[in-house]
């Protein structure tokens, strides 16, 4: 059944933002005496809020100052400042529901200003105009589902017409109390802690025009 929206998430989804930002994240909390790999990380915290991020470091022995928020946002943007690449397919995606009628909206636990550099070097940020929420500025964050509610609200759309494209547990999670169909991007694998939570795994962003109805299969 063809959606009447399509919620995207920001970072893993549209642009290739998981990894160099979890590289910052290792490396700072490194020198905070919390050592933890890559892989460790991206498993904790991908789809967290910066703040969640930095209680659960503190309880794991991690001595981080009181404007900790601040400085690794502050780290974080200057290393995407330096490029990050949209997802493969994304822009053809992004075509096809143009070309179909359907309407489309990014929902993000991160804030506007991640967004703006990020989308922003590579031609999303003004497709996104209008059509963009963060959870810093709407003061609710995934899992709740109120991100997702509120950007099919603001679409003039019900929730069980809506589908969500994701590849956090937090993100997977709000869209399935949300009442919302849920497809989960999982590229390197890592897809088992999504499915258990109804989403529907892909990993490649050019079959999501077959999959949420848009073209026939082959």
């Amino acid at each position: 059944m063809r959606p009447d929206l399509v919620i995207f998430d920001c970072d893993g989804v549209l642009v290739d933002s998981e990894i160099v930002s979890n590289e910052v994240l290792v490396d700072n909390l490194a020198g905070y005496g919390l050592v933890l790999s890559l892989e460790q990380a991206m498993s904790m915290f991908v789809g967290g809020t910066m703040r969640g991020v930095g209680e659960k470091a503190r309880q794991m022995g991690a001595d981080l100052p009181k404007d900790w928020v601040d400085e690794i946002y502050s780290q974080t943007y200057a290393r995407l400042e330096l490029g990050v690449d949209v997802i493969k397919g994304i822009p053809e995606l992004l075509d096809d529901l143009d070309a179909a009628g359907i309407k489309y909206c990014v929902a993000s636990n991160g804030s506007d200003d991640k967004m703006k550099i990020t989308l922003g070097q590579n031609g999303l940020w003004d497709r996104f105009n209008g059509k963009r929420f963060s959870a810093h500025s709407v003061g609710i964050s995934k899992p709740d589902p109120g991100l997702f509610l509120l950007a099919a609200e603001k679409a003039g759309v019900s929730p069980d017409a809506c589908v969500v494209i994701e590849d956090s547990l937090s993100g997977v999670m709000a869209a399935k109390r949300a009442g919302m169909r849920c497809f989960g991007y999982a590229p390197h694998g890592g897809g088992a802690a999504l499915a258990e939570h109804g989403a529907h795994i892909f990993d490649d962003m050019g079959a999501l025009t077959t999959l949420i109805g848009l073209k026939e299969m082959a």
